[in-house]
């Protein structure tokens, strides 16, 4: 039988969580990859869909293939080529050992995609980011697509958490 003590805490949790999904204005979230993308479709395909910032949720943002998506080229090129601005949150990336099983196939995607949903949870991610500094940011990986991607679960994990997030892959 449960107590009334946490019956009460149960119920003073959920009606935080309510309010907080109440409190949080719509906003978009947008995901790219820059993966099979030159840099000229990068940057077109960011400034098109009207993008305020990238963040960048790679673990390691400085030894990608893509020459212009390393980190400190990028933040310039985001600036100069299109009045955008950069933050690298390595804190939505996947842990190296988490990378290495998944990519090794020693994970399959299923299980993979809900390591990173318990990781994100205990990091607490939705307190790192404010819902309103995310609205029409666009979330950087390398995978082409956002099926097999982390970029889409943080997008629908920050979803879930505040309510009110419309999440848009690029290109669409």
């Amino acid at each position: 039988m449960m107590s009334s003590q946490f019956q009460h805490d149960q119920e003073l949790a959920l009606q935080t969580n309510f309010m907080a999904h109440q409190a949080t204005p719509p906003i978009t979230i947008f995901t790219i990859g820059f993966g099979q993308k030159t840099a000229r479709e990068f940057f077109d395909i960011l400034k098109a869909a009207g993008v305020r910032k990238v963040i960048d949720i790679r673990l390691n943002n400085v030894s990608q293939l893509a020459g212009f998506t390393k980190k400190d080229d990028l933040a310039y090129f985001l600036e100069a080529l299109v009045g955008l601005g950069y933050e690298h949150h390595p804190e939505l990336a996947p842990t190296k050992e988490m990378l290495d099983a998944y990519r090794g196939g020693k994970v399959e995607w299923a299980a993979h995609a809900e390591r990173i949903r318990r990781l994100l949870a205990e990091r607490a991610v939705e307190n790192v980011l404010m819902p309103e500094a995310m609205d029409g940011a666009c979330l950087l990986c390398s995978e082409p697509e956002p099926d097999h991607c982390h970029r889409r679960i943080v997008a629908e994990f920050l979803a879930d958490r505040w309510g009110n997030v419309t999440i848009r892959h690029l290109p669409e």
